[in-house]
């Protein structure tokens, strides 16, 4: 009889504490060290903790990824209880998350890591697929090799408002900062699957922030015959329920969805992306 299955994934997967408790998933947190004191991504610091200080001191939080004997901790502990587990990383292209998670996996049998290849909720919506087969009863190495095959499928993007977040943090250049500020210039970022979870300029927006996320959403909806209509993600890094509820909306004329999830993005990618960005996610065919 195949063991039960427990799913866990890194916090930037940034699935909310509904779908946490819903598919019964263990959150693995990435460090955050900010003004020489660490902390653990989605347990003890806010994002607002961080714009305080980037509005206080001009200066970012570094961000770590989880340790090898920290991944293996949690894998032991729930083998021991009984558990297969499948893990979902945040893209190997971003970090060394996912080359820890398979170390530590290699240690301890029952362990199965998928690399996202993603971020945030593009990250997330490999965890729901994942919670869903667990439901169904799967074993866990028939929802690895499941979901692993879906990790080009996941569409991820985002539209910033600000680069100063990116230029702090060395990714991108004065000039471009400077560009972006006097043409009121609104970059969206995508997230290439193929390059395991890199990024990429994608389309620039210019304009007032509202109309140009409105149009963001557009461009990724219209049309478009190849997206999984379970479920999209709407995650943002910070905005009043008011604004939420626009977008929510506009989302909807793109309908129908099975279910349209707001999710607040975690400290790990808000510290890198700053206030004000917004990306709507979702699987295709």
């Amino acid at each position: 009889m195949a063991r039960p299955v427990k799913i866990t994934a890194d916090t930037p997967c940034d699935i909310g504490p509904m779908l946490t408790e819903r598919y019964d998933v263990e959150l693995i947190p990435l460090h955050v060290t900010m003004n020489g004191q660490e902390y653990l991504d989605g347990v003890n610091i806010t994002n607002e903790m961080i714009y305080d200080n980037w509005e206080k001191t001009g200066s970012l939080p570094k961000t770590s990824a989880v340790s090898v004997g920290e991944y293996e901790e949690v894998f032991q502990r729930l083998t021991g209880q009984g558990y297969d587990v499948v893990h979902i990383s945040l893209g190997s292209g971003l970090s060394v998350t996912h080359q820890n998670a398979v170390m530590a996996a290699e240690e301890v049998p029952g362990v199965y890591v998928i690399d996202s290849c993603c971020l945030s909720t593009g990250t997330g919506l490999l965890v729901c697929e994942s919670g869903e087969r667990v439901k169904k009863g799967m074993d866990a190495a028939t929802i690895y090799e499941e979901v692993k095959a879906l990790n080009q499928k996941n569409s991820a993007s985002f539209i910033l408002d600000t680069l100063a977040f990116l230029h702090a943090g060395g990714r991108c250049s004065s000039l471009a900062h400077m560009g972006a500020n006097l043409m009121s210039i609104k970059p969206s970022i995508r997230v290439l699957n193929d390059q395991n979870g890199g990024m990429t300029v994608g389309k620039k927006y210019f304009g007032k922030l509202k109309k140009c996320i409105i149009a963001y959403i557009h461009d990724q909806l219209d049309g478009r015959t190849d997206i999984v209509r379970d479920r999209i993600f709407i995650t943002h890094s910070g905005f009043p329920a008011e604004d939420i509820e626009w977008m929510k909306a506009e989302v909807e004329k793109y309908g129908p969805w099975g279910e349209i999830i707001i999710t607040t993005a975690g400290c790990t990618i808000s510290s890198h992306c700053g206030p004000g960005c917004i990306g709507v996610l979702f699987l295709t065919k």
